[in-house]
């Protein structure tokens, strides 16, 4: 087939075109930048702003599966921003799609779209979209979700949604190198007990989920319409998977902590004062990181595993034996 890969030069993205080129698929890929990797892959490259419709549709041609990837993350930022990237862009993408017959949609969604600030054990797919939001990310991310799972149409466009939560890995550019920057400069504080247990999504496994949706879409229409959690079969406690992620970057772990009260408290504080100044950079604390970093969030994948066959190819302990060279470049960083 010929895939499209919006974000093909991104994080996850990447993987995703290396693993479509690495079964046999012809790539294009739509994104802001140019990226030397991607032409070492041999894949076709458009640079254009999901906002741009015309740009869009142009490249959905001749396409038949497309991996809708690119989003701009974060906790802070104005609104118009969020939307208009990550709502208003998935919405042009389904107008290329449909105006371009592509047969396959595969969104990359995430599960903070169902976050309402309470904690998630082995949460399925039956948990609702939430009535507030606690920043801008996941409720662009929800809309755009709820237009893709929508537009299914099982006899010309078939959606899915994918949530892989909190995707780690080699080449990682934001959530490892950001932890590791904050423990060094002693800005990393451990909220709450402590106990709180995470999934997390090895970034291979993530991608390798993309592609078996895709395979299931053009199959059948059990996954058609639907949105799945994507991570580990089983959850981790997060602050002593952060603690063995920065012992093997030659970090000390994190041992000063904050309650999840006075965490939530500052970031309220914070997030006021960052309206009132206008700033746009994240700041130290929100009410969503609060949430984030004293809950629990863990997910069944039941639902992928009964629907497309998904199971994770690459083990966690794997998974940290081929991110060590990373980390021992982090090493070298610290020295």
């Amino acid at each position: 087939m010929k895939a499209l890969v919006t974000g093909g030069g991104g994080f996850l993205g990447l993987y995703i075109v290396e693993q479509l080129r690495a079964a046999g698929h012809e790539v294009r890929v739509f994104s802001r930048s140019h990226y030397p990797a991607l032409t070492a892959l041999n894949v076709e490259s458009q640079q254009g702003d999901l906002q741009d419709l015309a740009a869009v549709e142009n490249a959905c041609r001749g396409i038949d599966a497309v991996f809708h990837v690119a989003a701009v993350p974060g906790v802070w930022g104005p609104w118009k921003t969020y939307h208009g990237i990550n709502t208003v862009g998935t919405l042009n993408v389904i107008s290329g799609c449909r105006k371009a017959r592509v047969q396959r949609l595969v969104y990359t969604s995430s599960p903070s779209v169902v976050f309402d600030g309470s904690d998630h054990i082995n949460a399925d797919e039956s948990l609702p979209y939430p009535n507030k939001w606690l920043c801008h990310y996941p409720h662009s991310k929800a809309l755009a979700e709820q237009a893709v799972l929508a537009a299914n149409d099982v006899n010309r466009l078939r959606t899915v949604s994918l949530r892989p939560h909190l995707i780690w890995g080699p080449r990682d550019n934001h959530l490892i190198p950001r932890l590791i920057q904050k423990a060094r400069s002693g800005q990393l504080r451990q909220v709450g007990g402590g106990e709180n247990i995470v999934s997390v999504s090895y970034v291979e496994n993530a991608a390798a989920a993309h592609l078996q949706a895709e395979a299931s879409l053009r199959n059948s229409a059990a996954a058609a319409g639907r949105a799945y959690f994507i991570n580990e079969p089983e959850a981790v406690n997060l602050w002593d998977w952060i603690n063995l992620i920065l012992e093997r970057a030659g970090v000390p772990p994190v041992t000063r902590r904050i309650s999840a009260g006075l965490a939530w408290h500052i970031g309220s504080i914070l997030e006021t004062a960052w309206t009132l100044l206008g700033r746009t950079h994240d700041p130290p604390m929100t009410r969503f990181v609060a949430a984030q970093l004293s809950g629990s969030h863990s997910y069944s994948i039941a639902a992928a595993q009964r629907d497309f066959g998904y199971e994770p190819l690459v083990s966690v302990n794997e998974g940290l034996r081929r991110m060590q060279p990373d980390l021992d470049e982090q090493k070298m960083t610290n020295s």
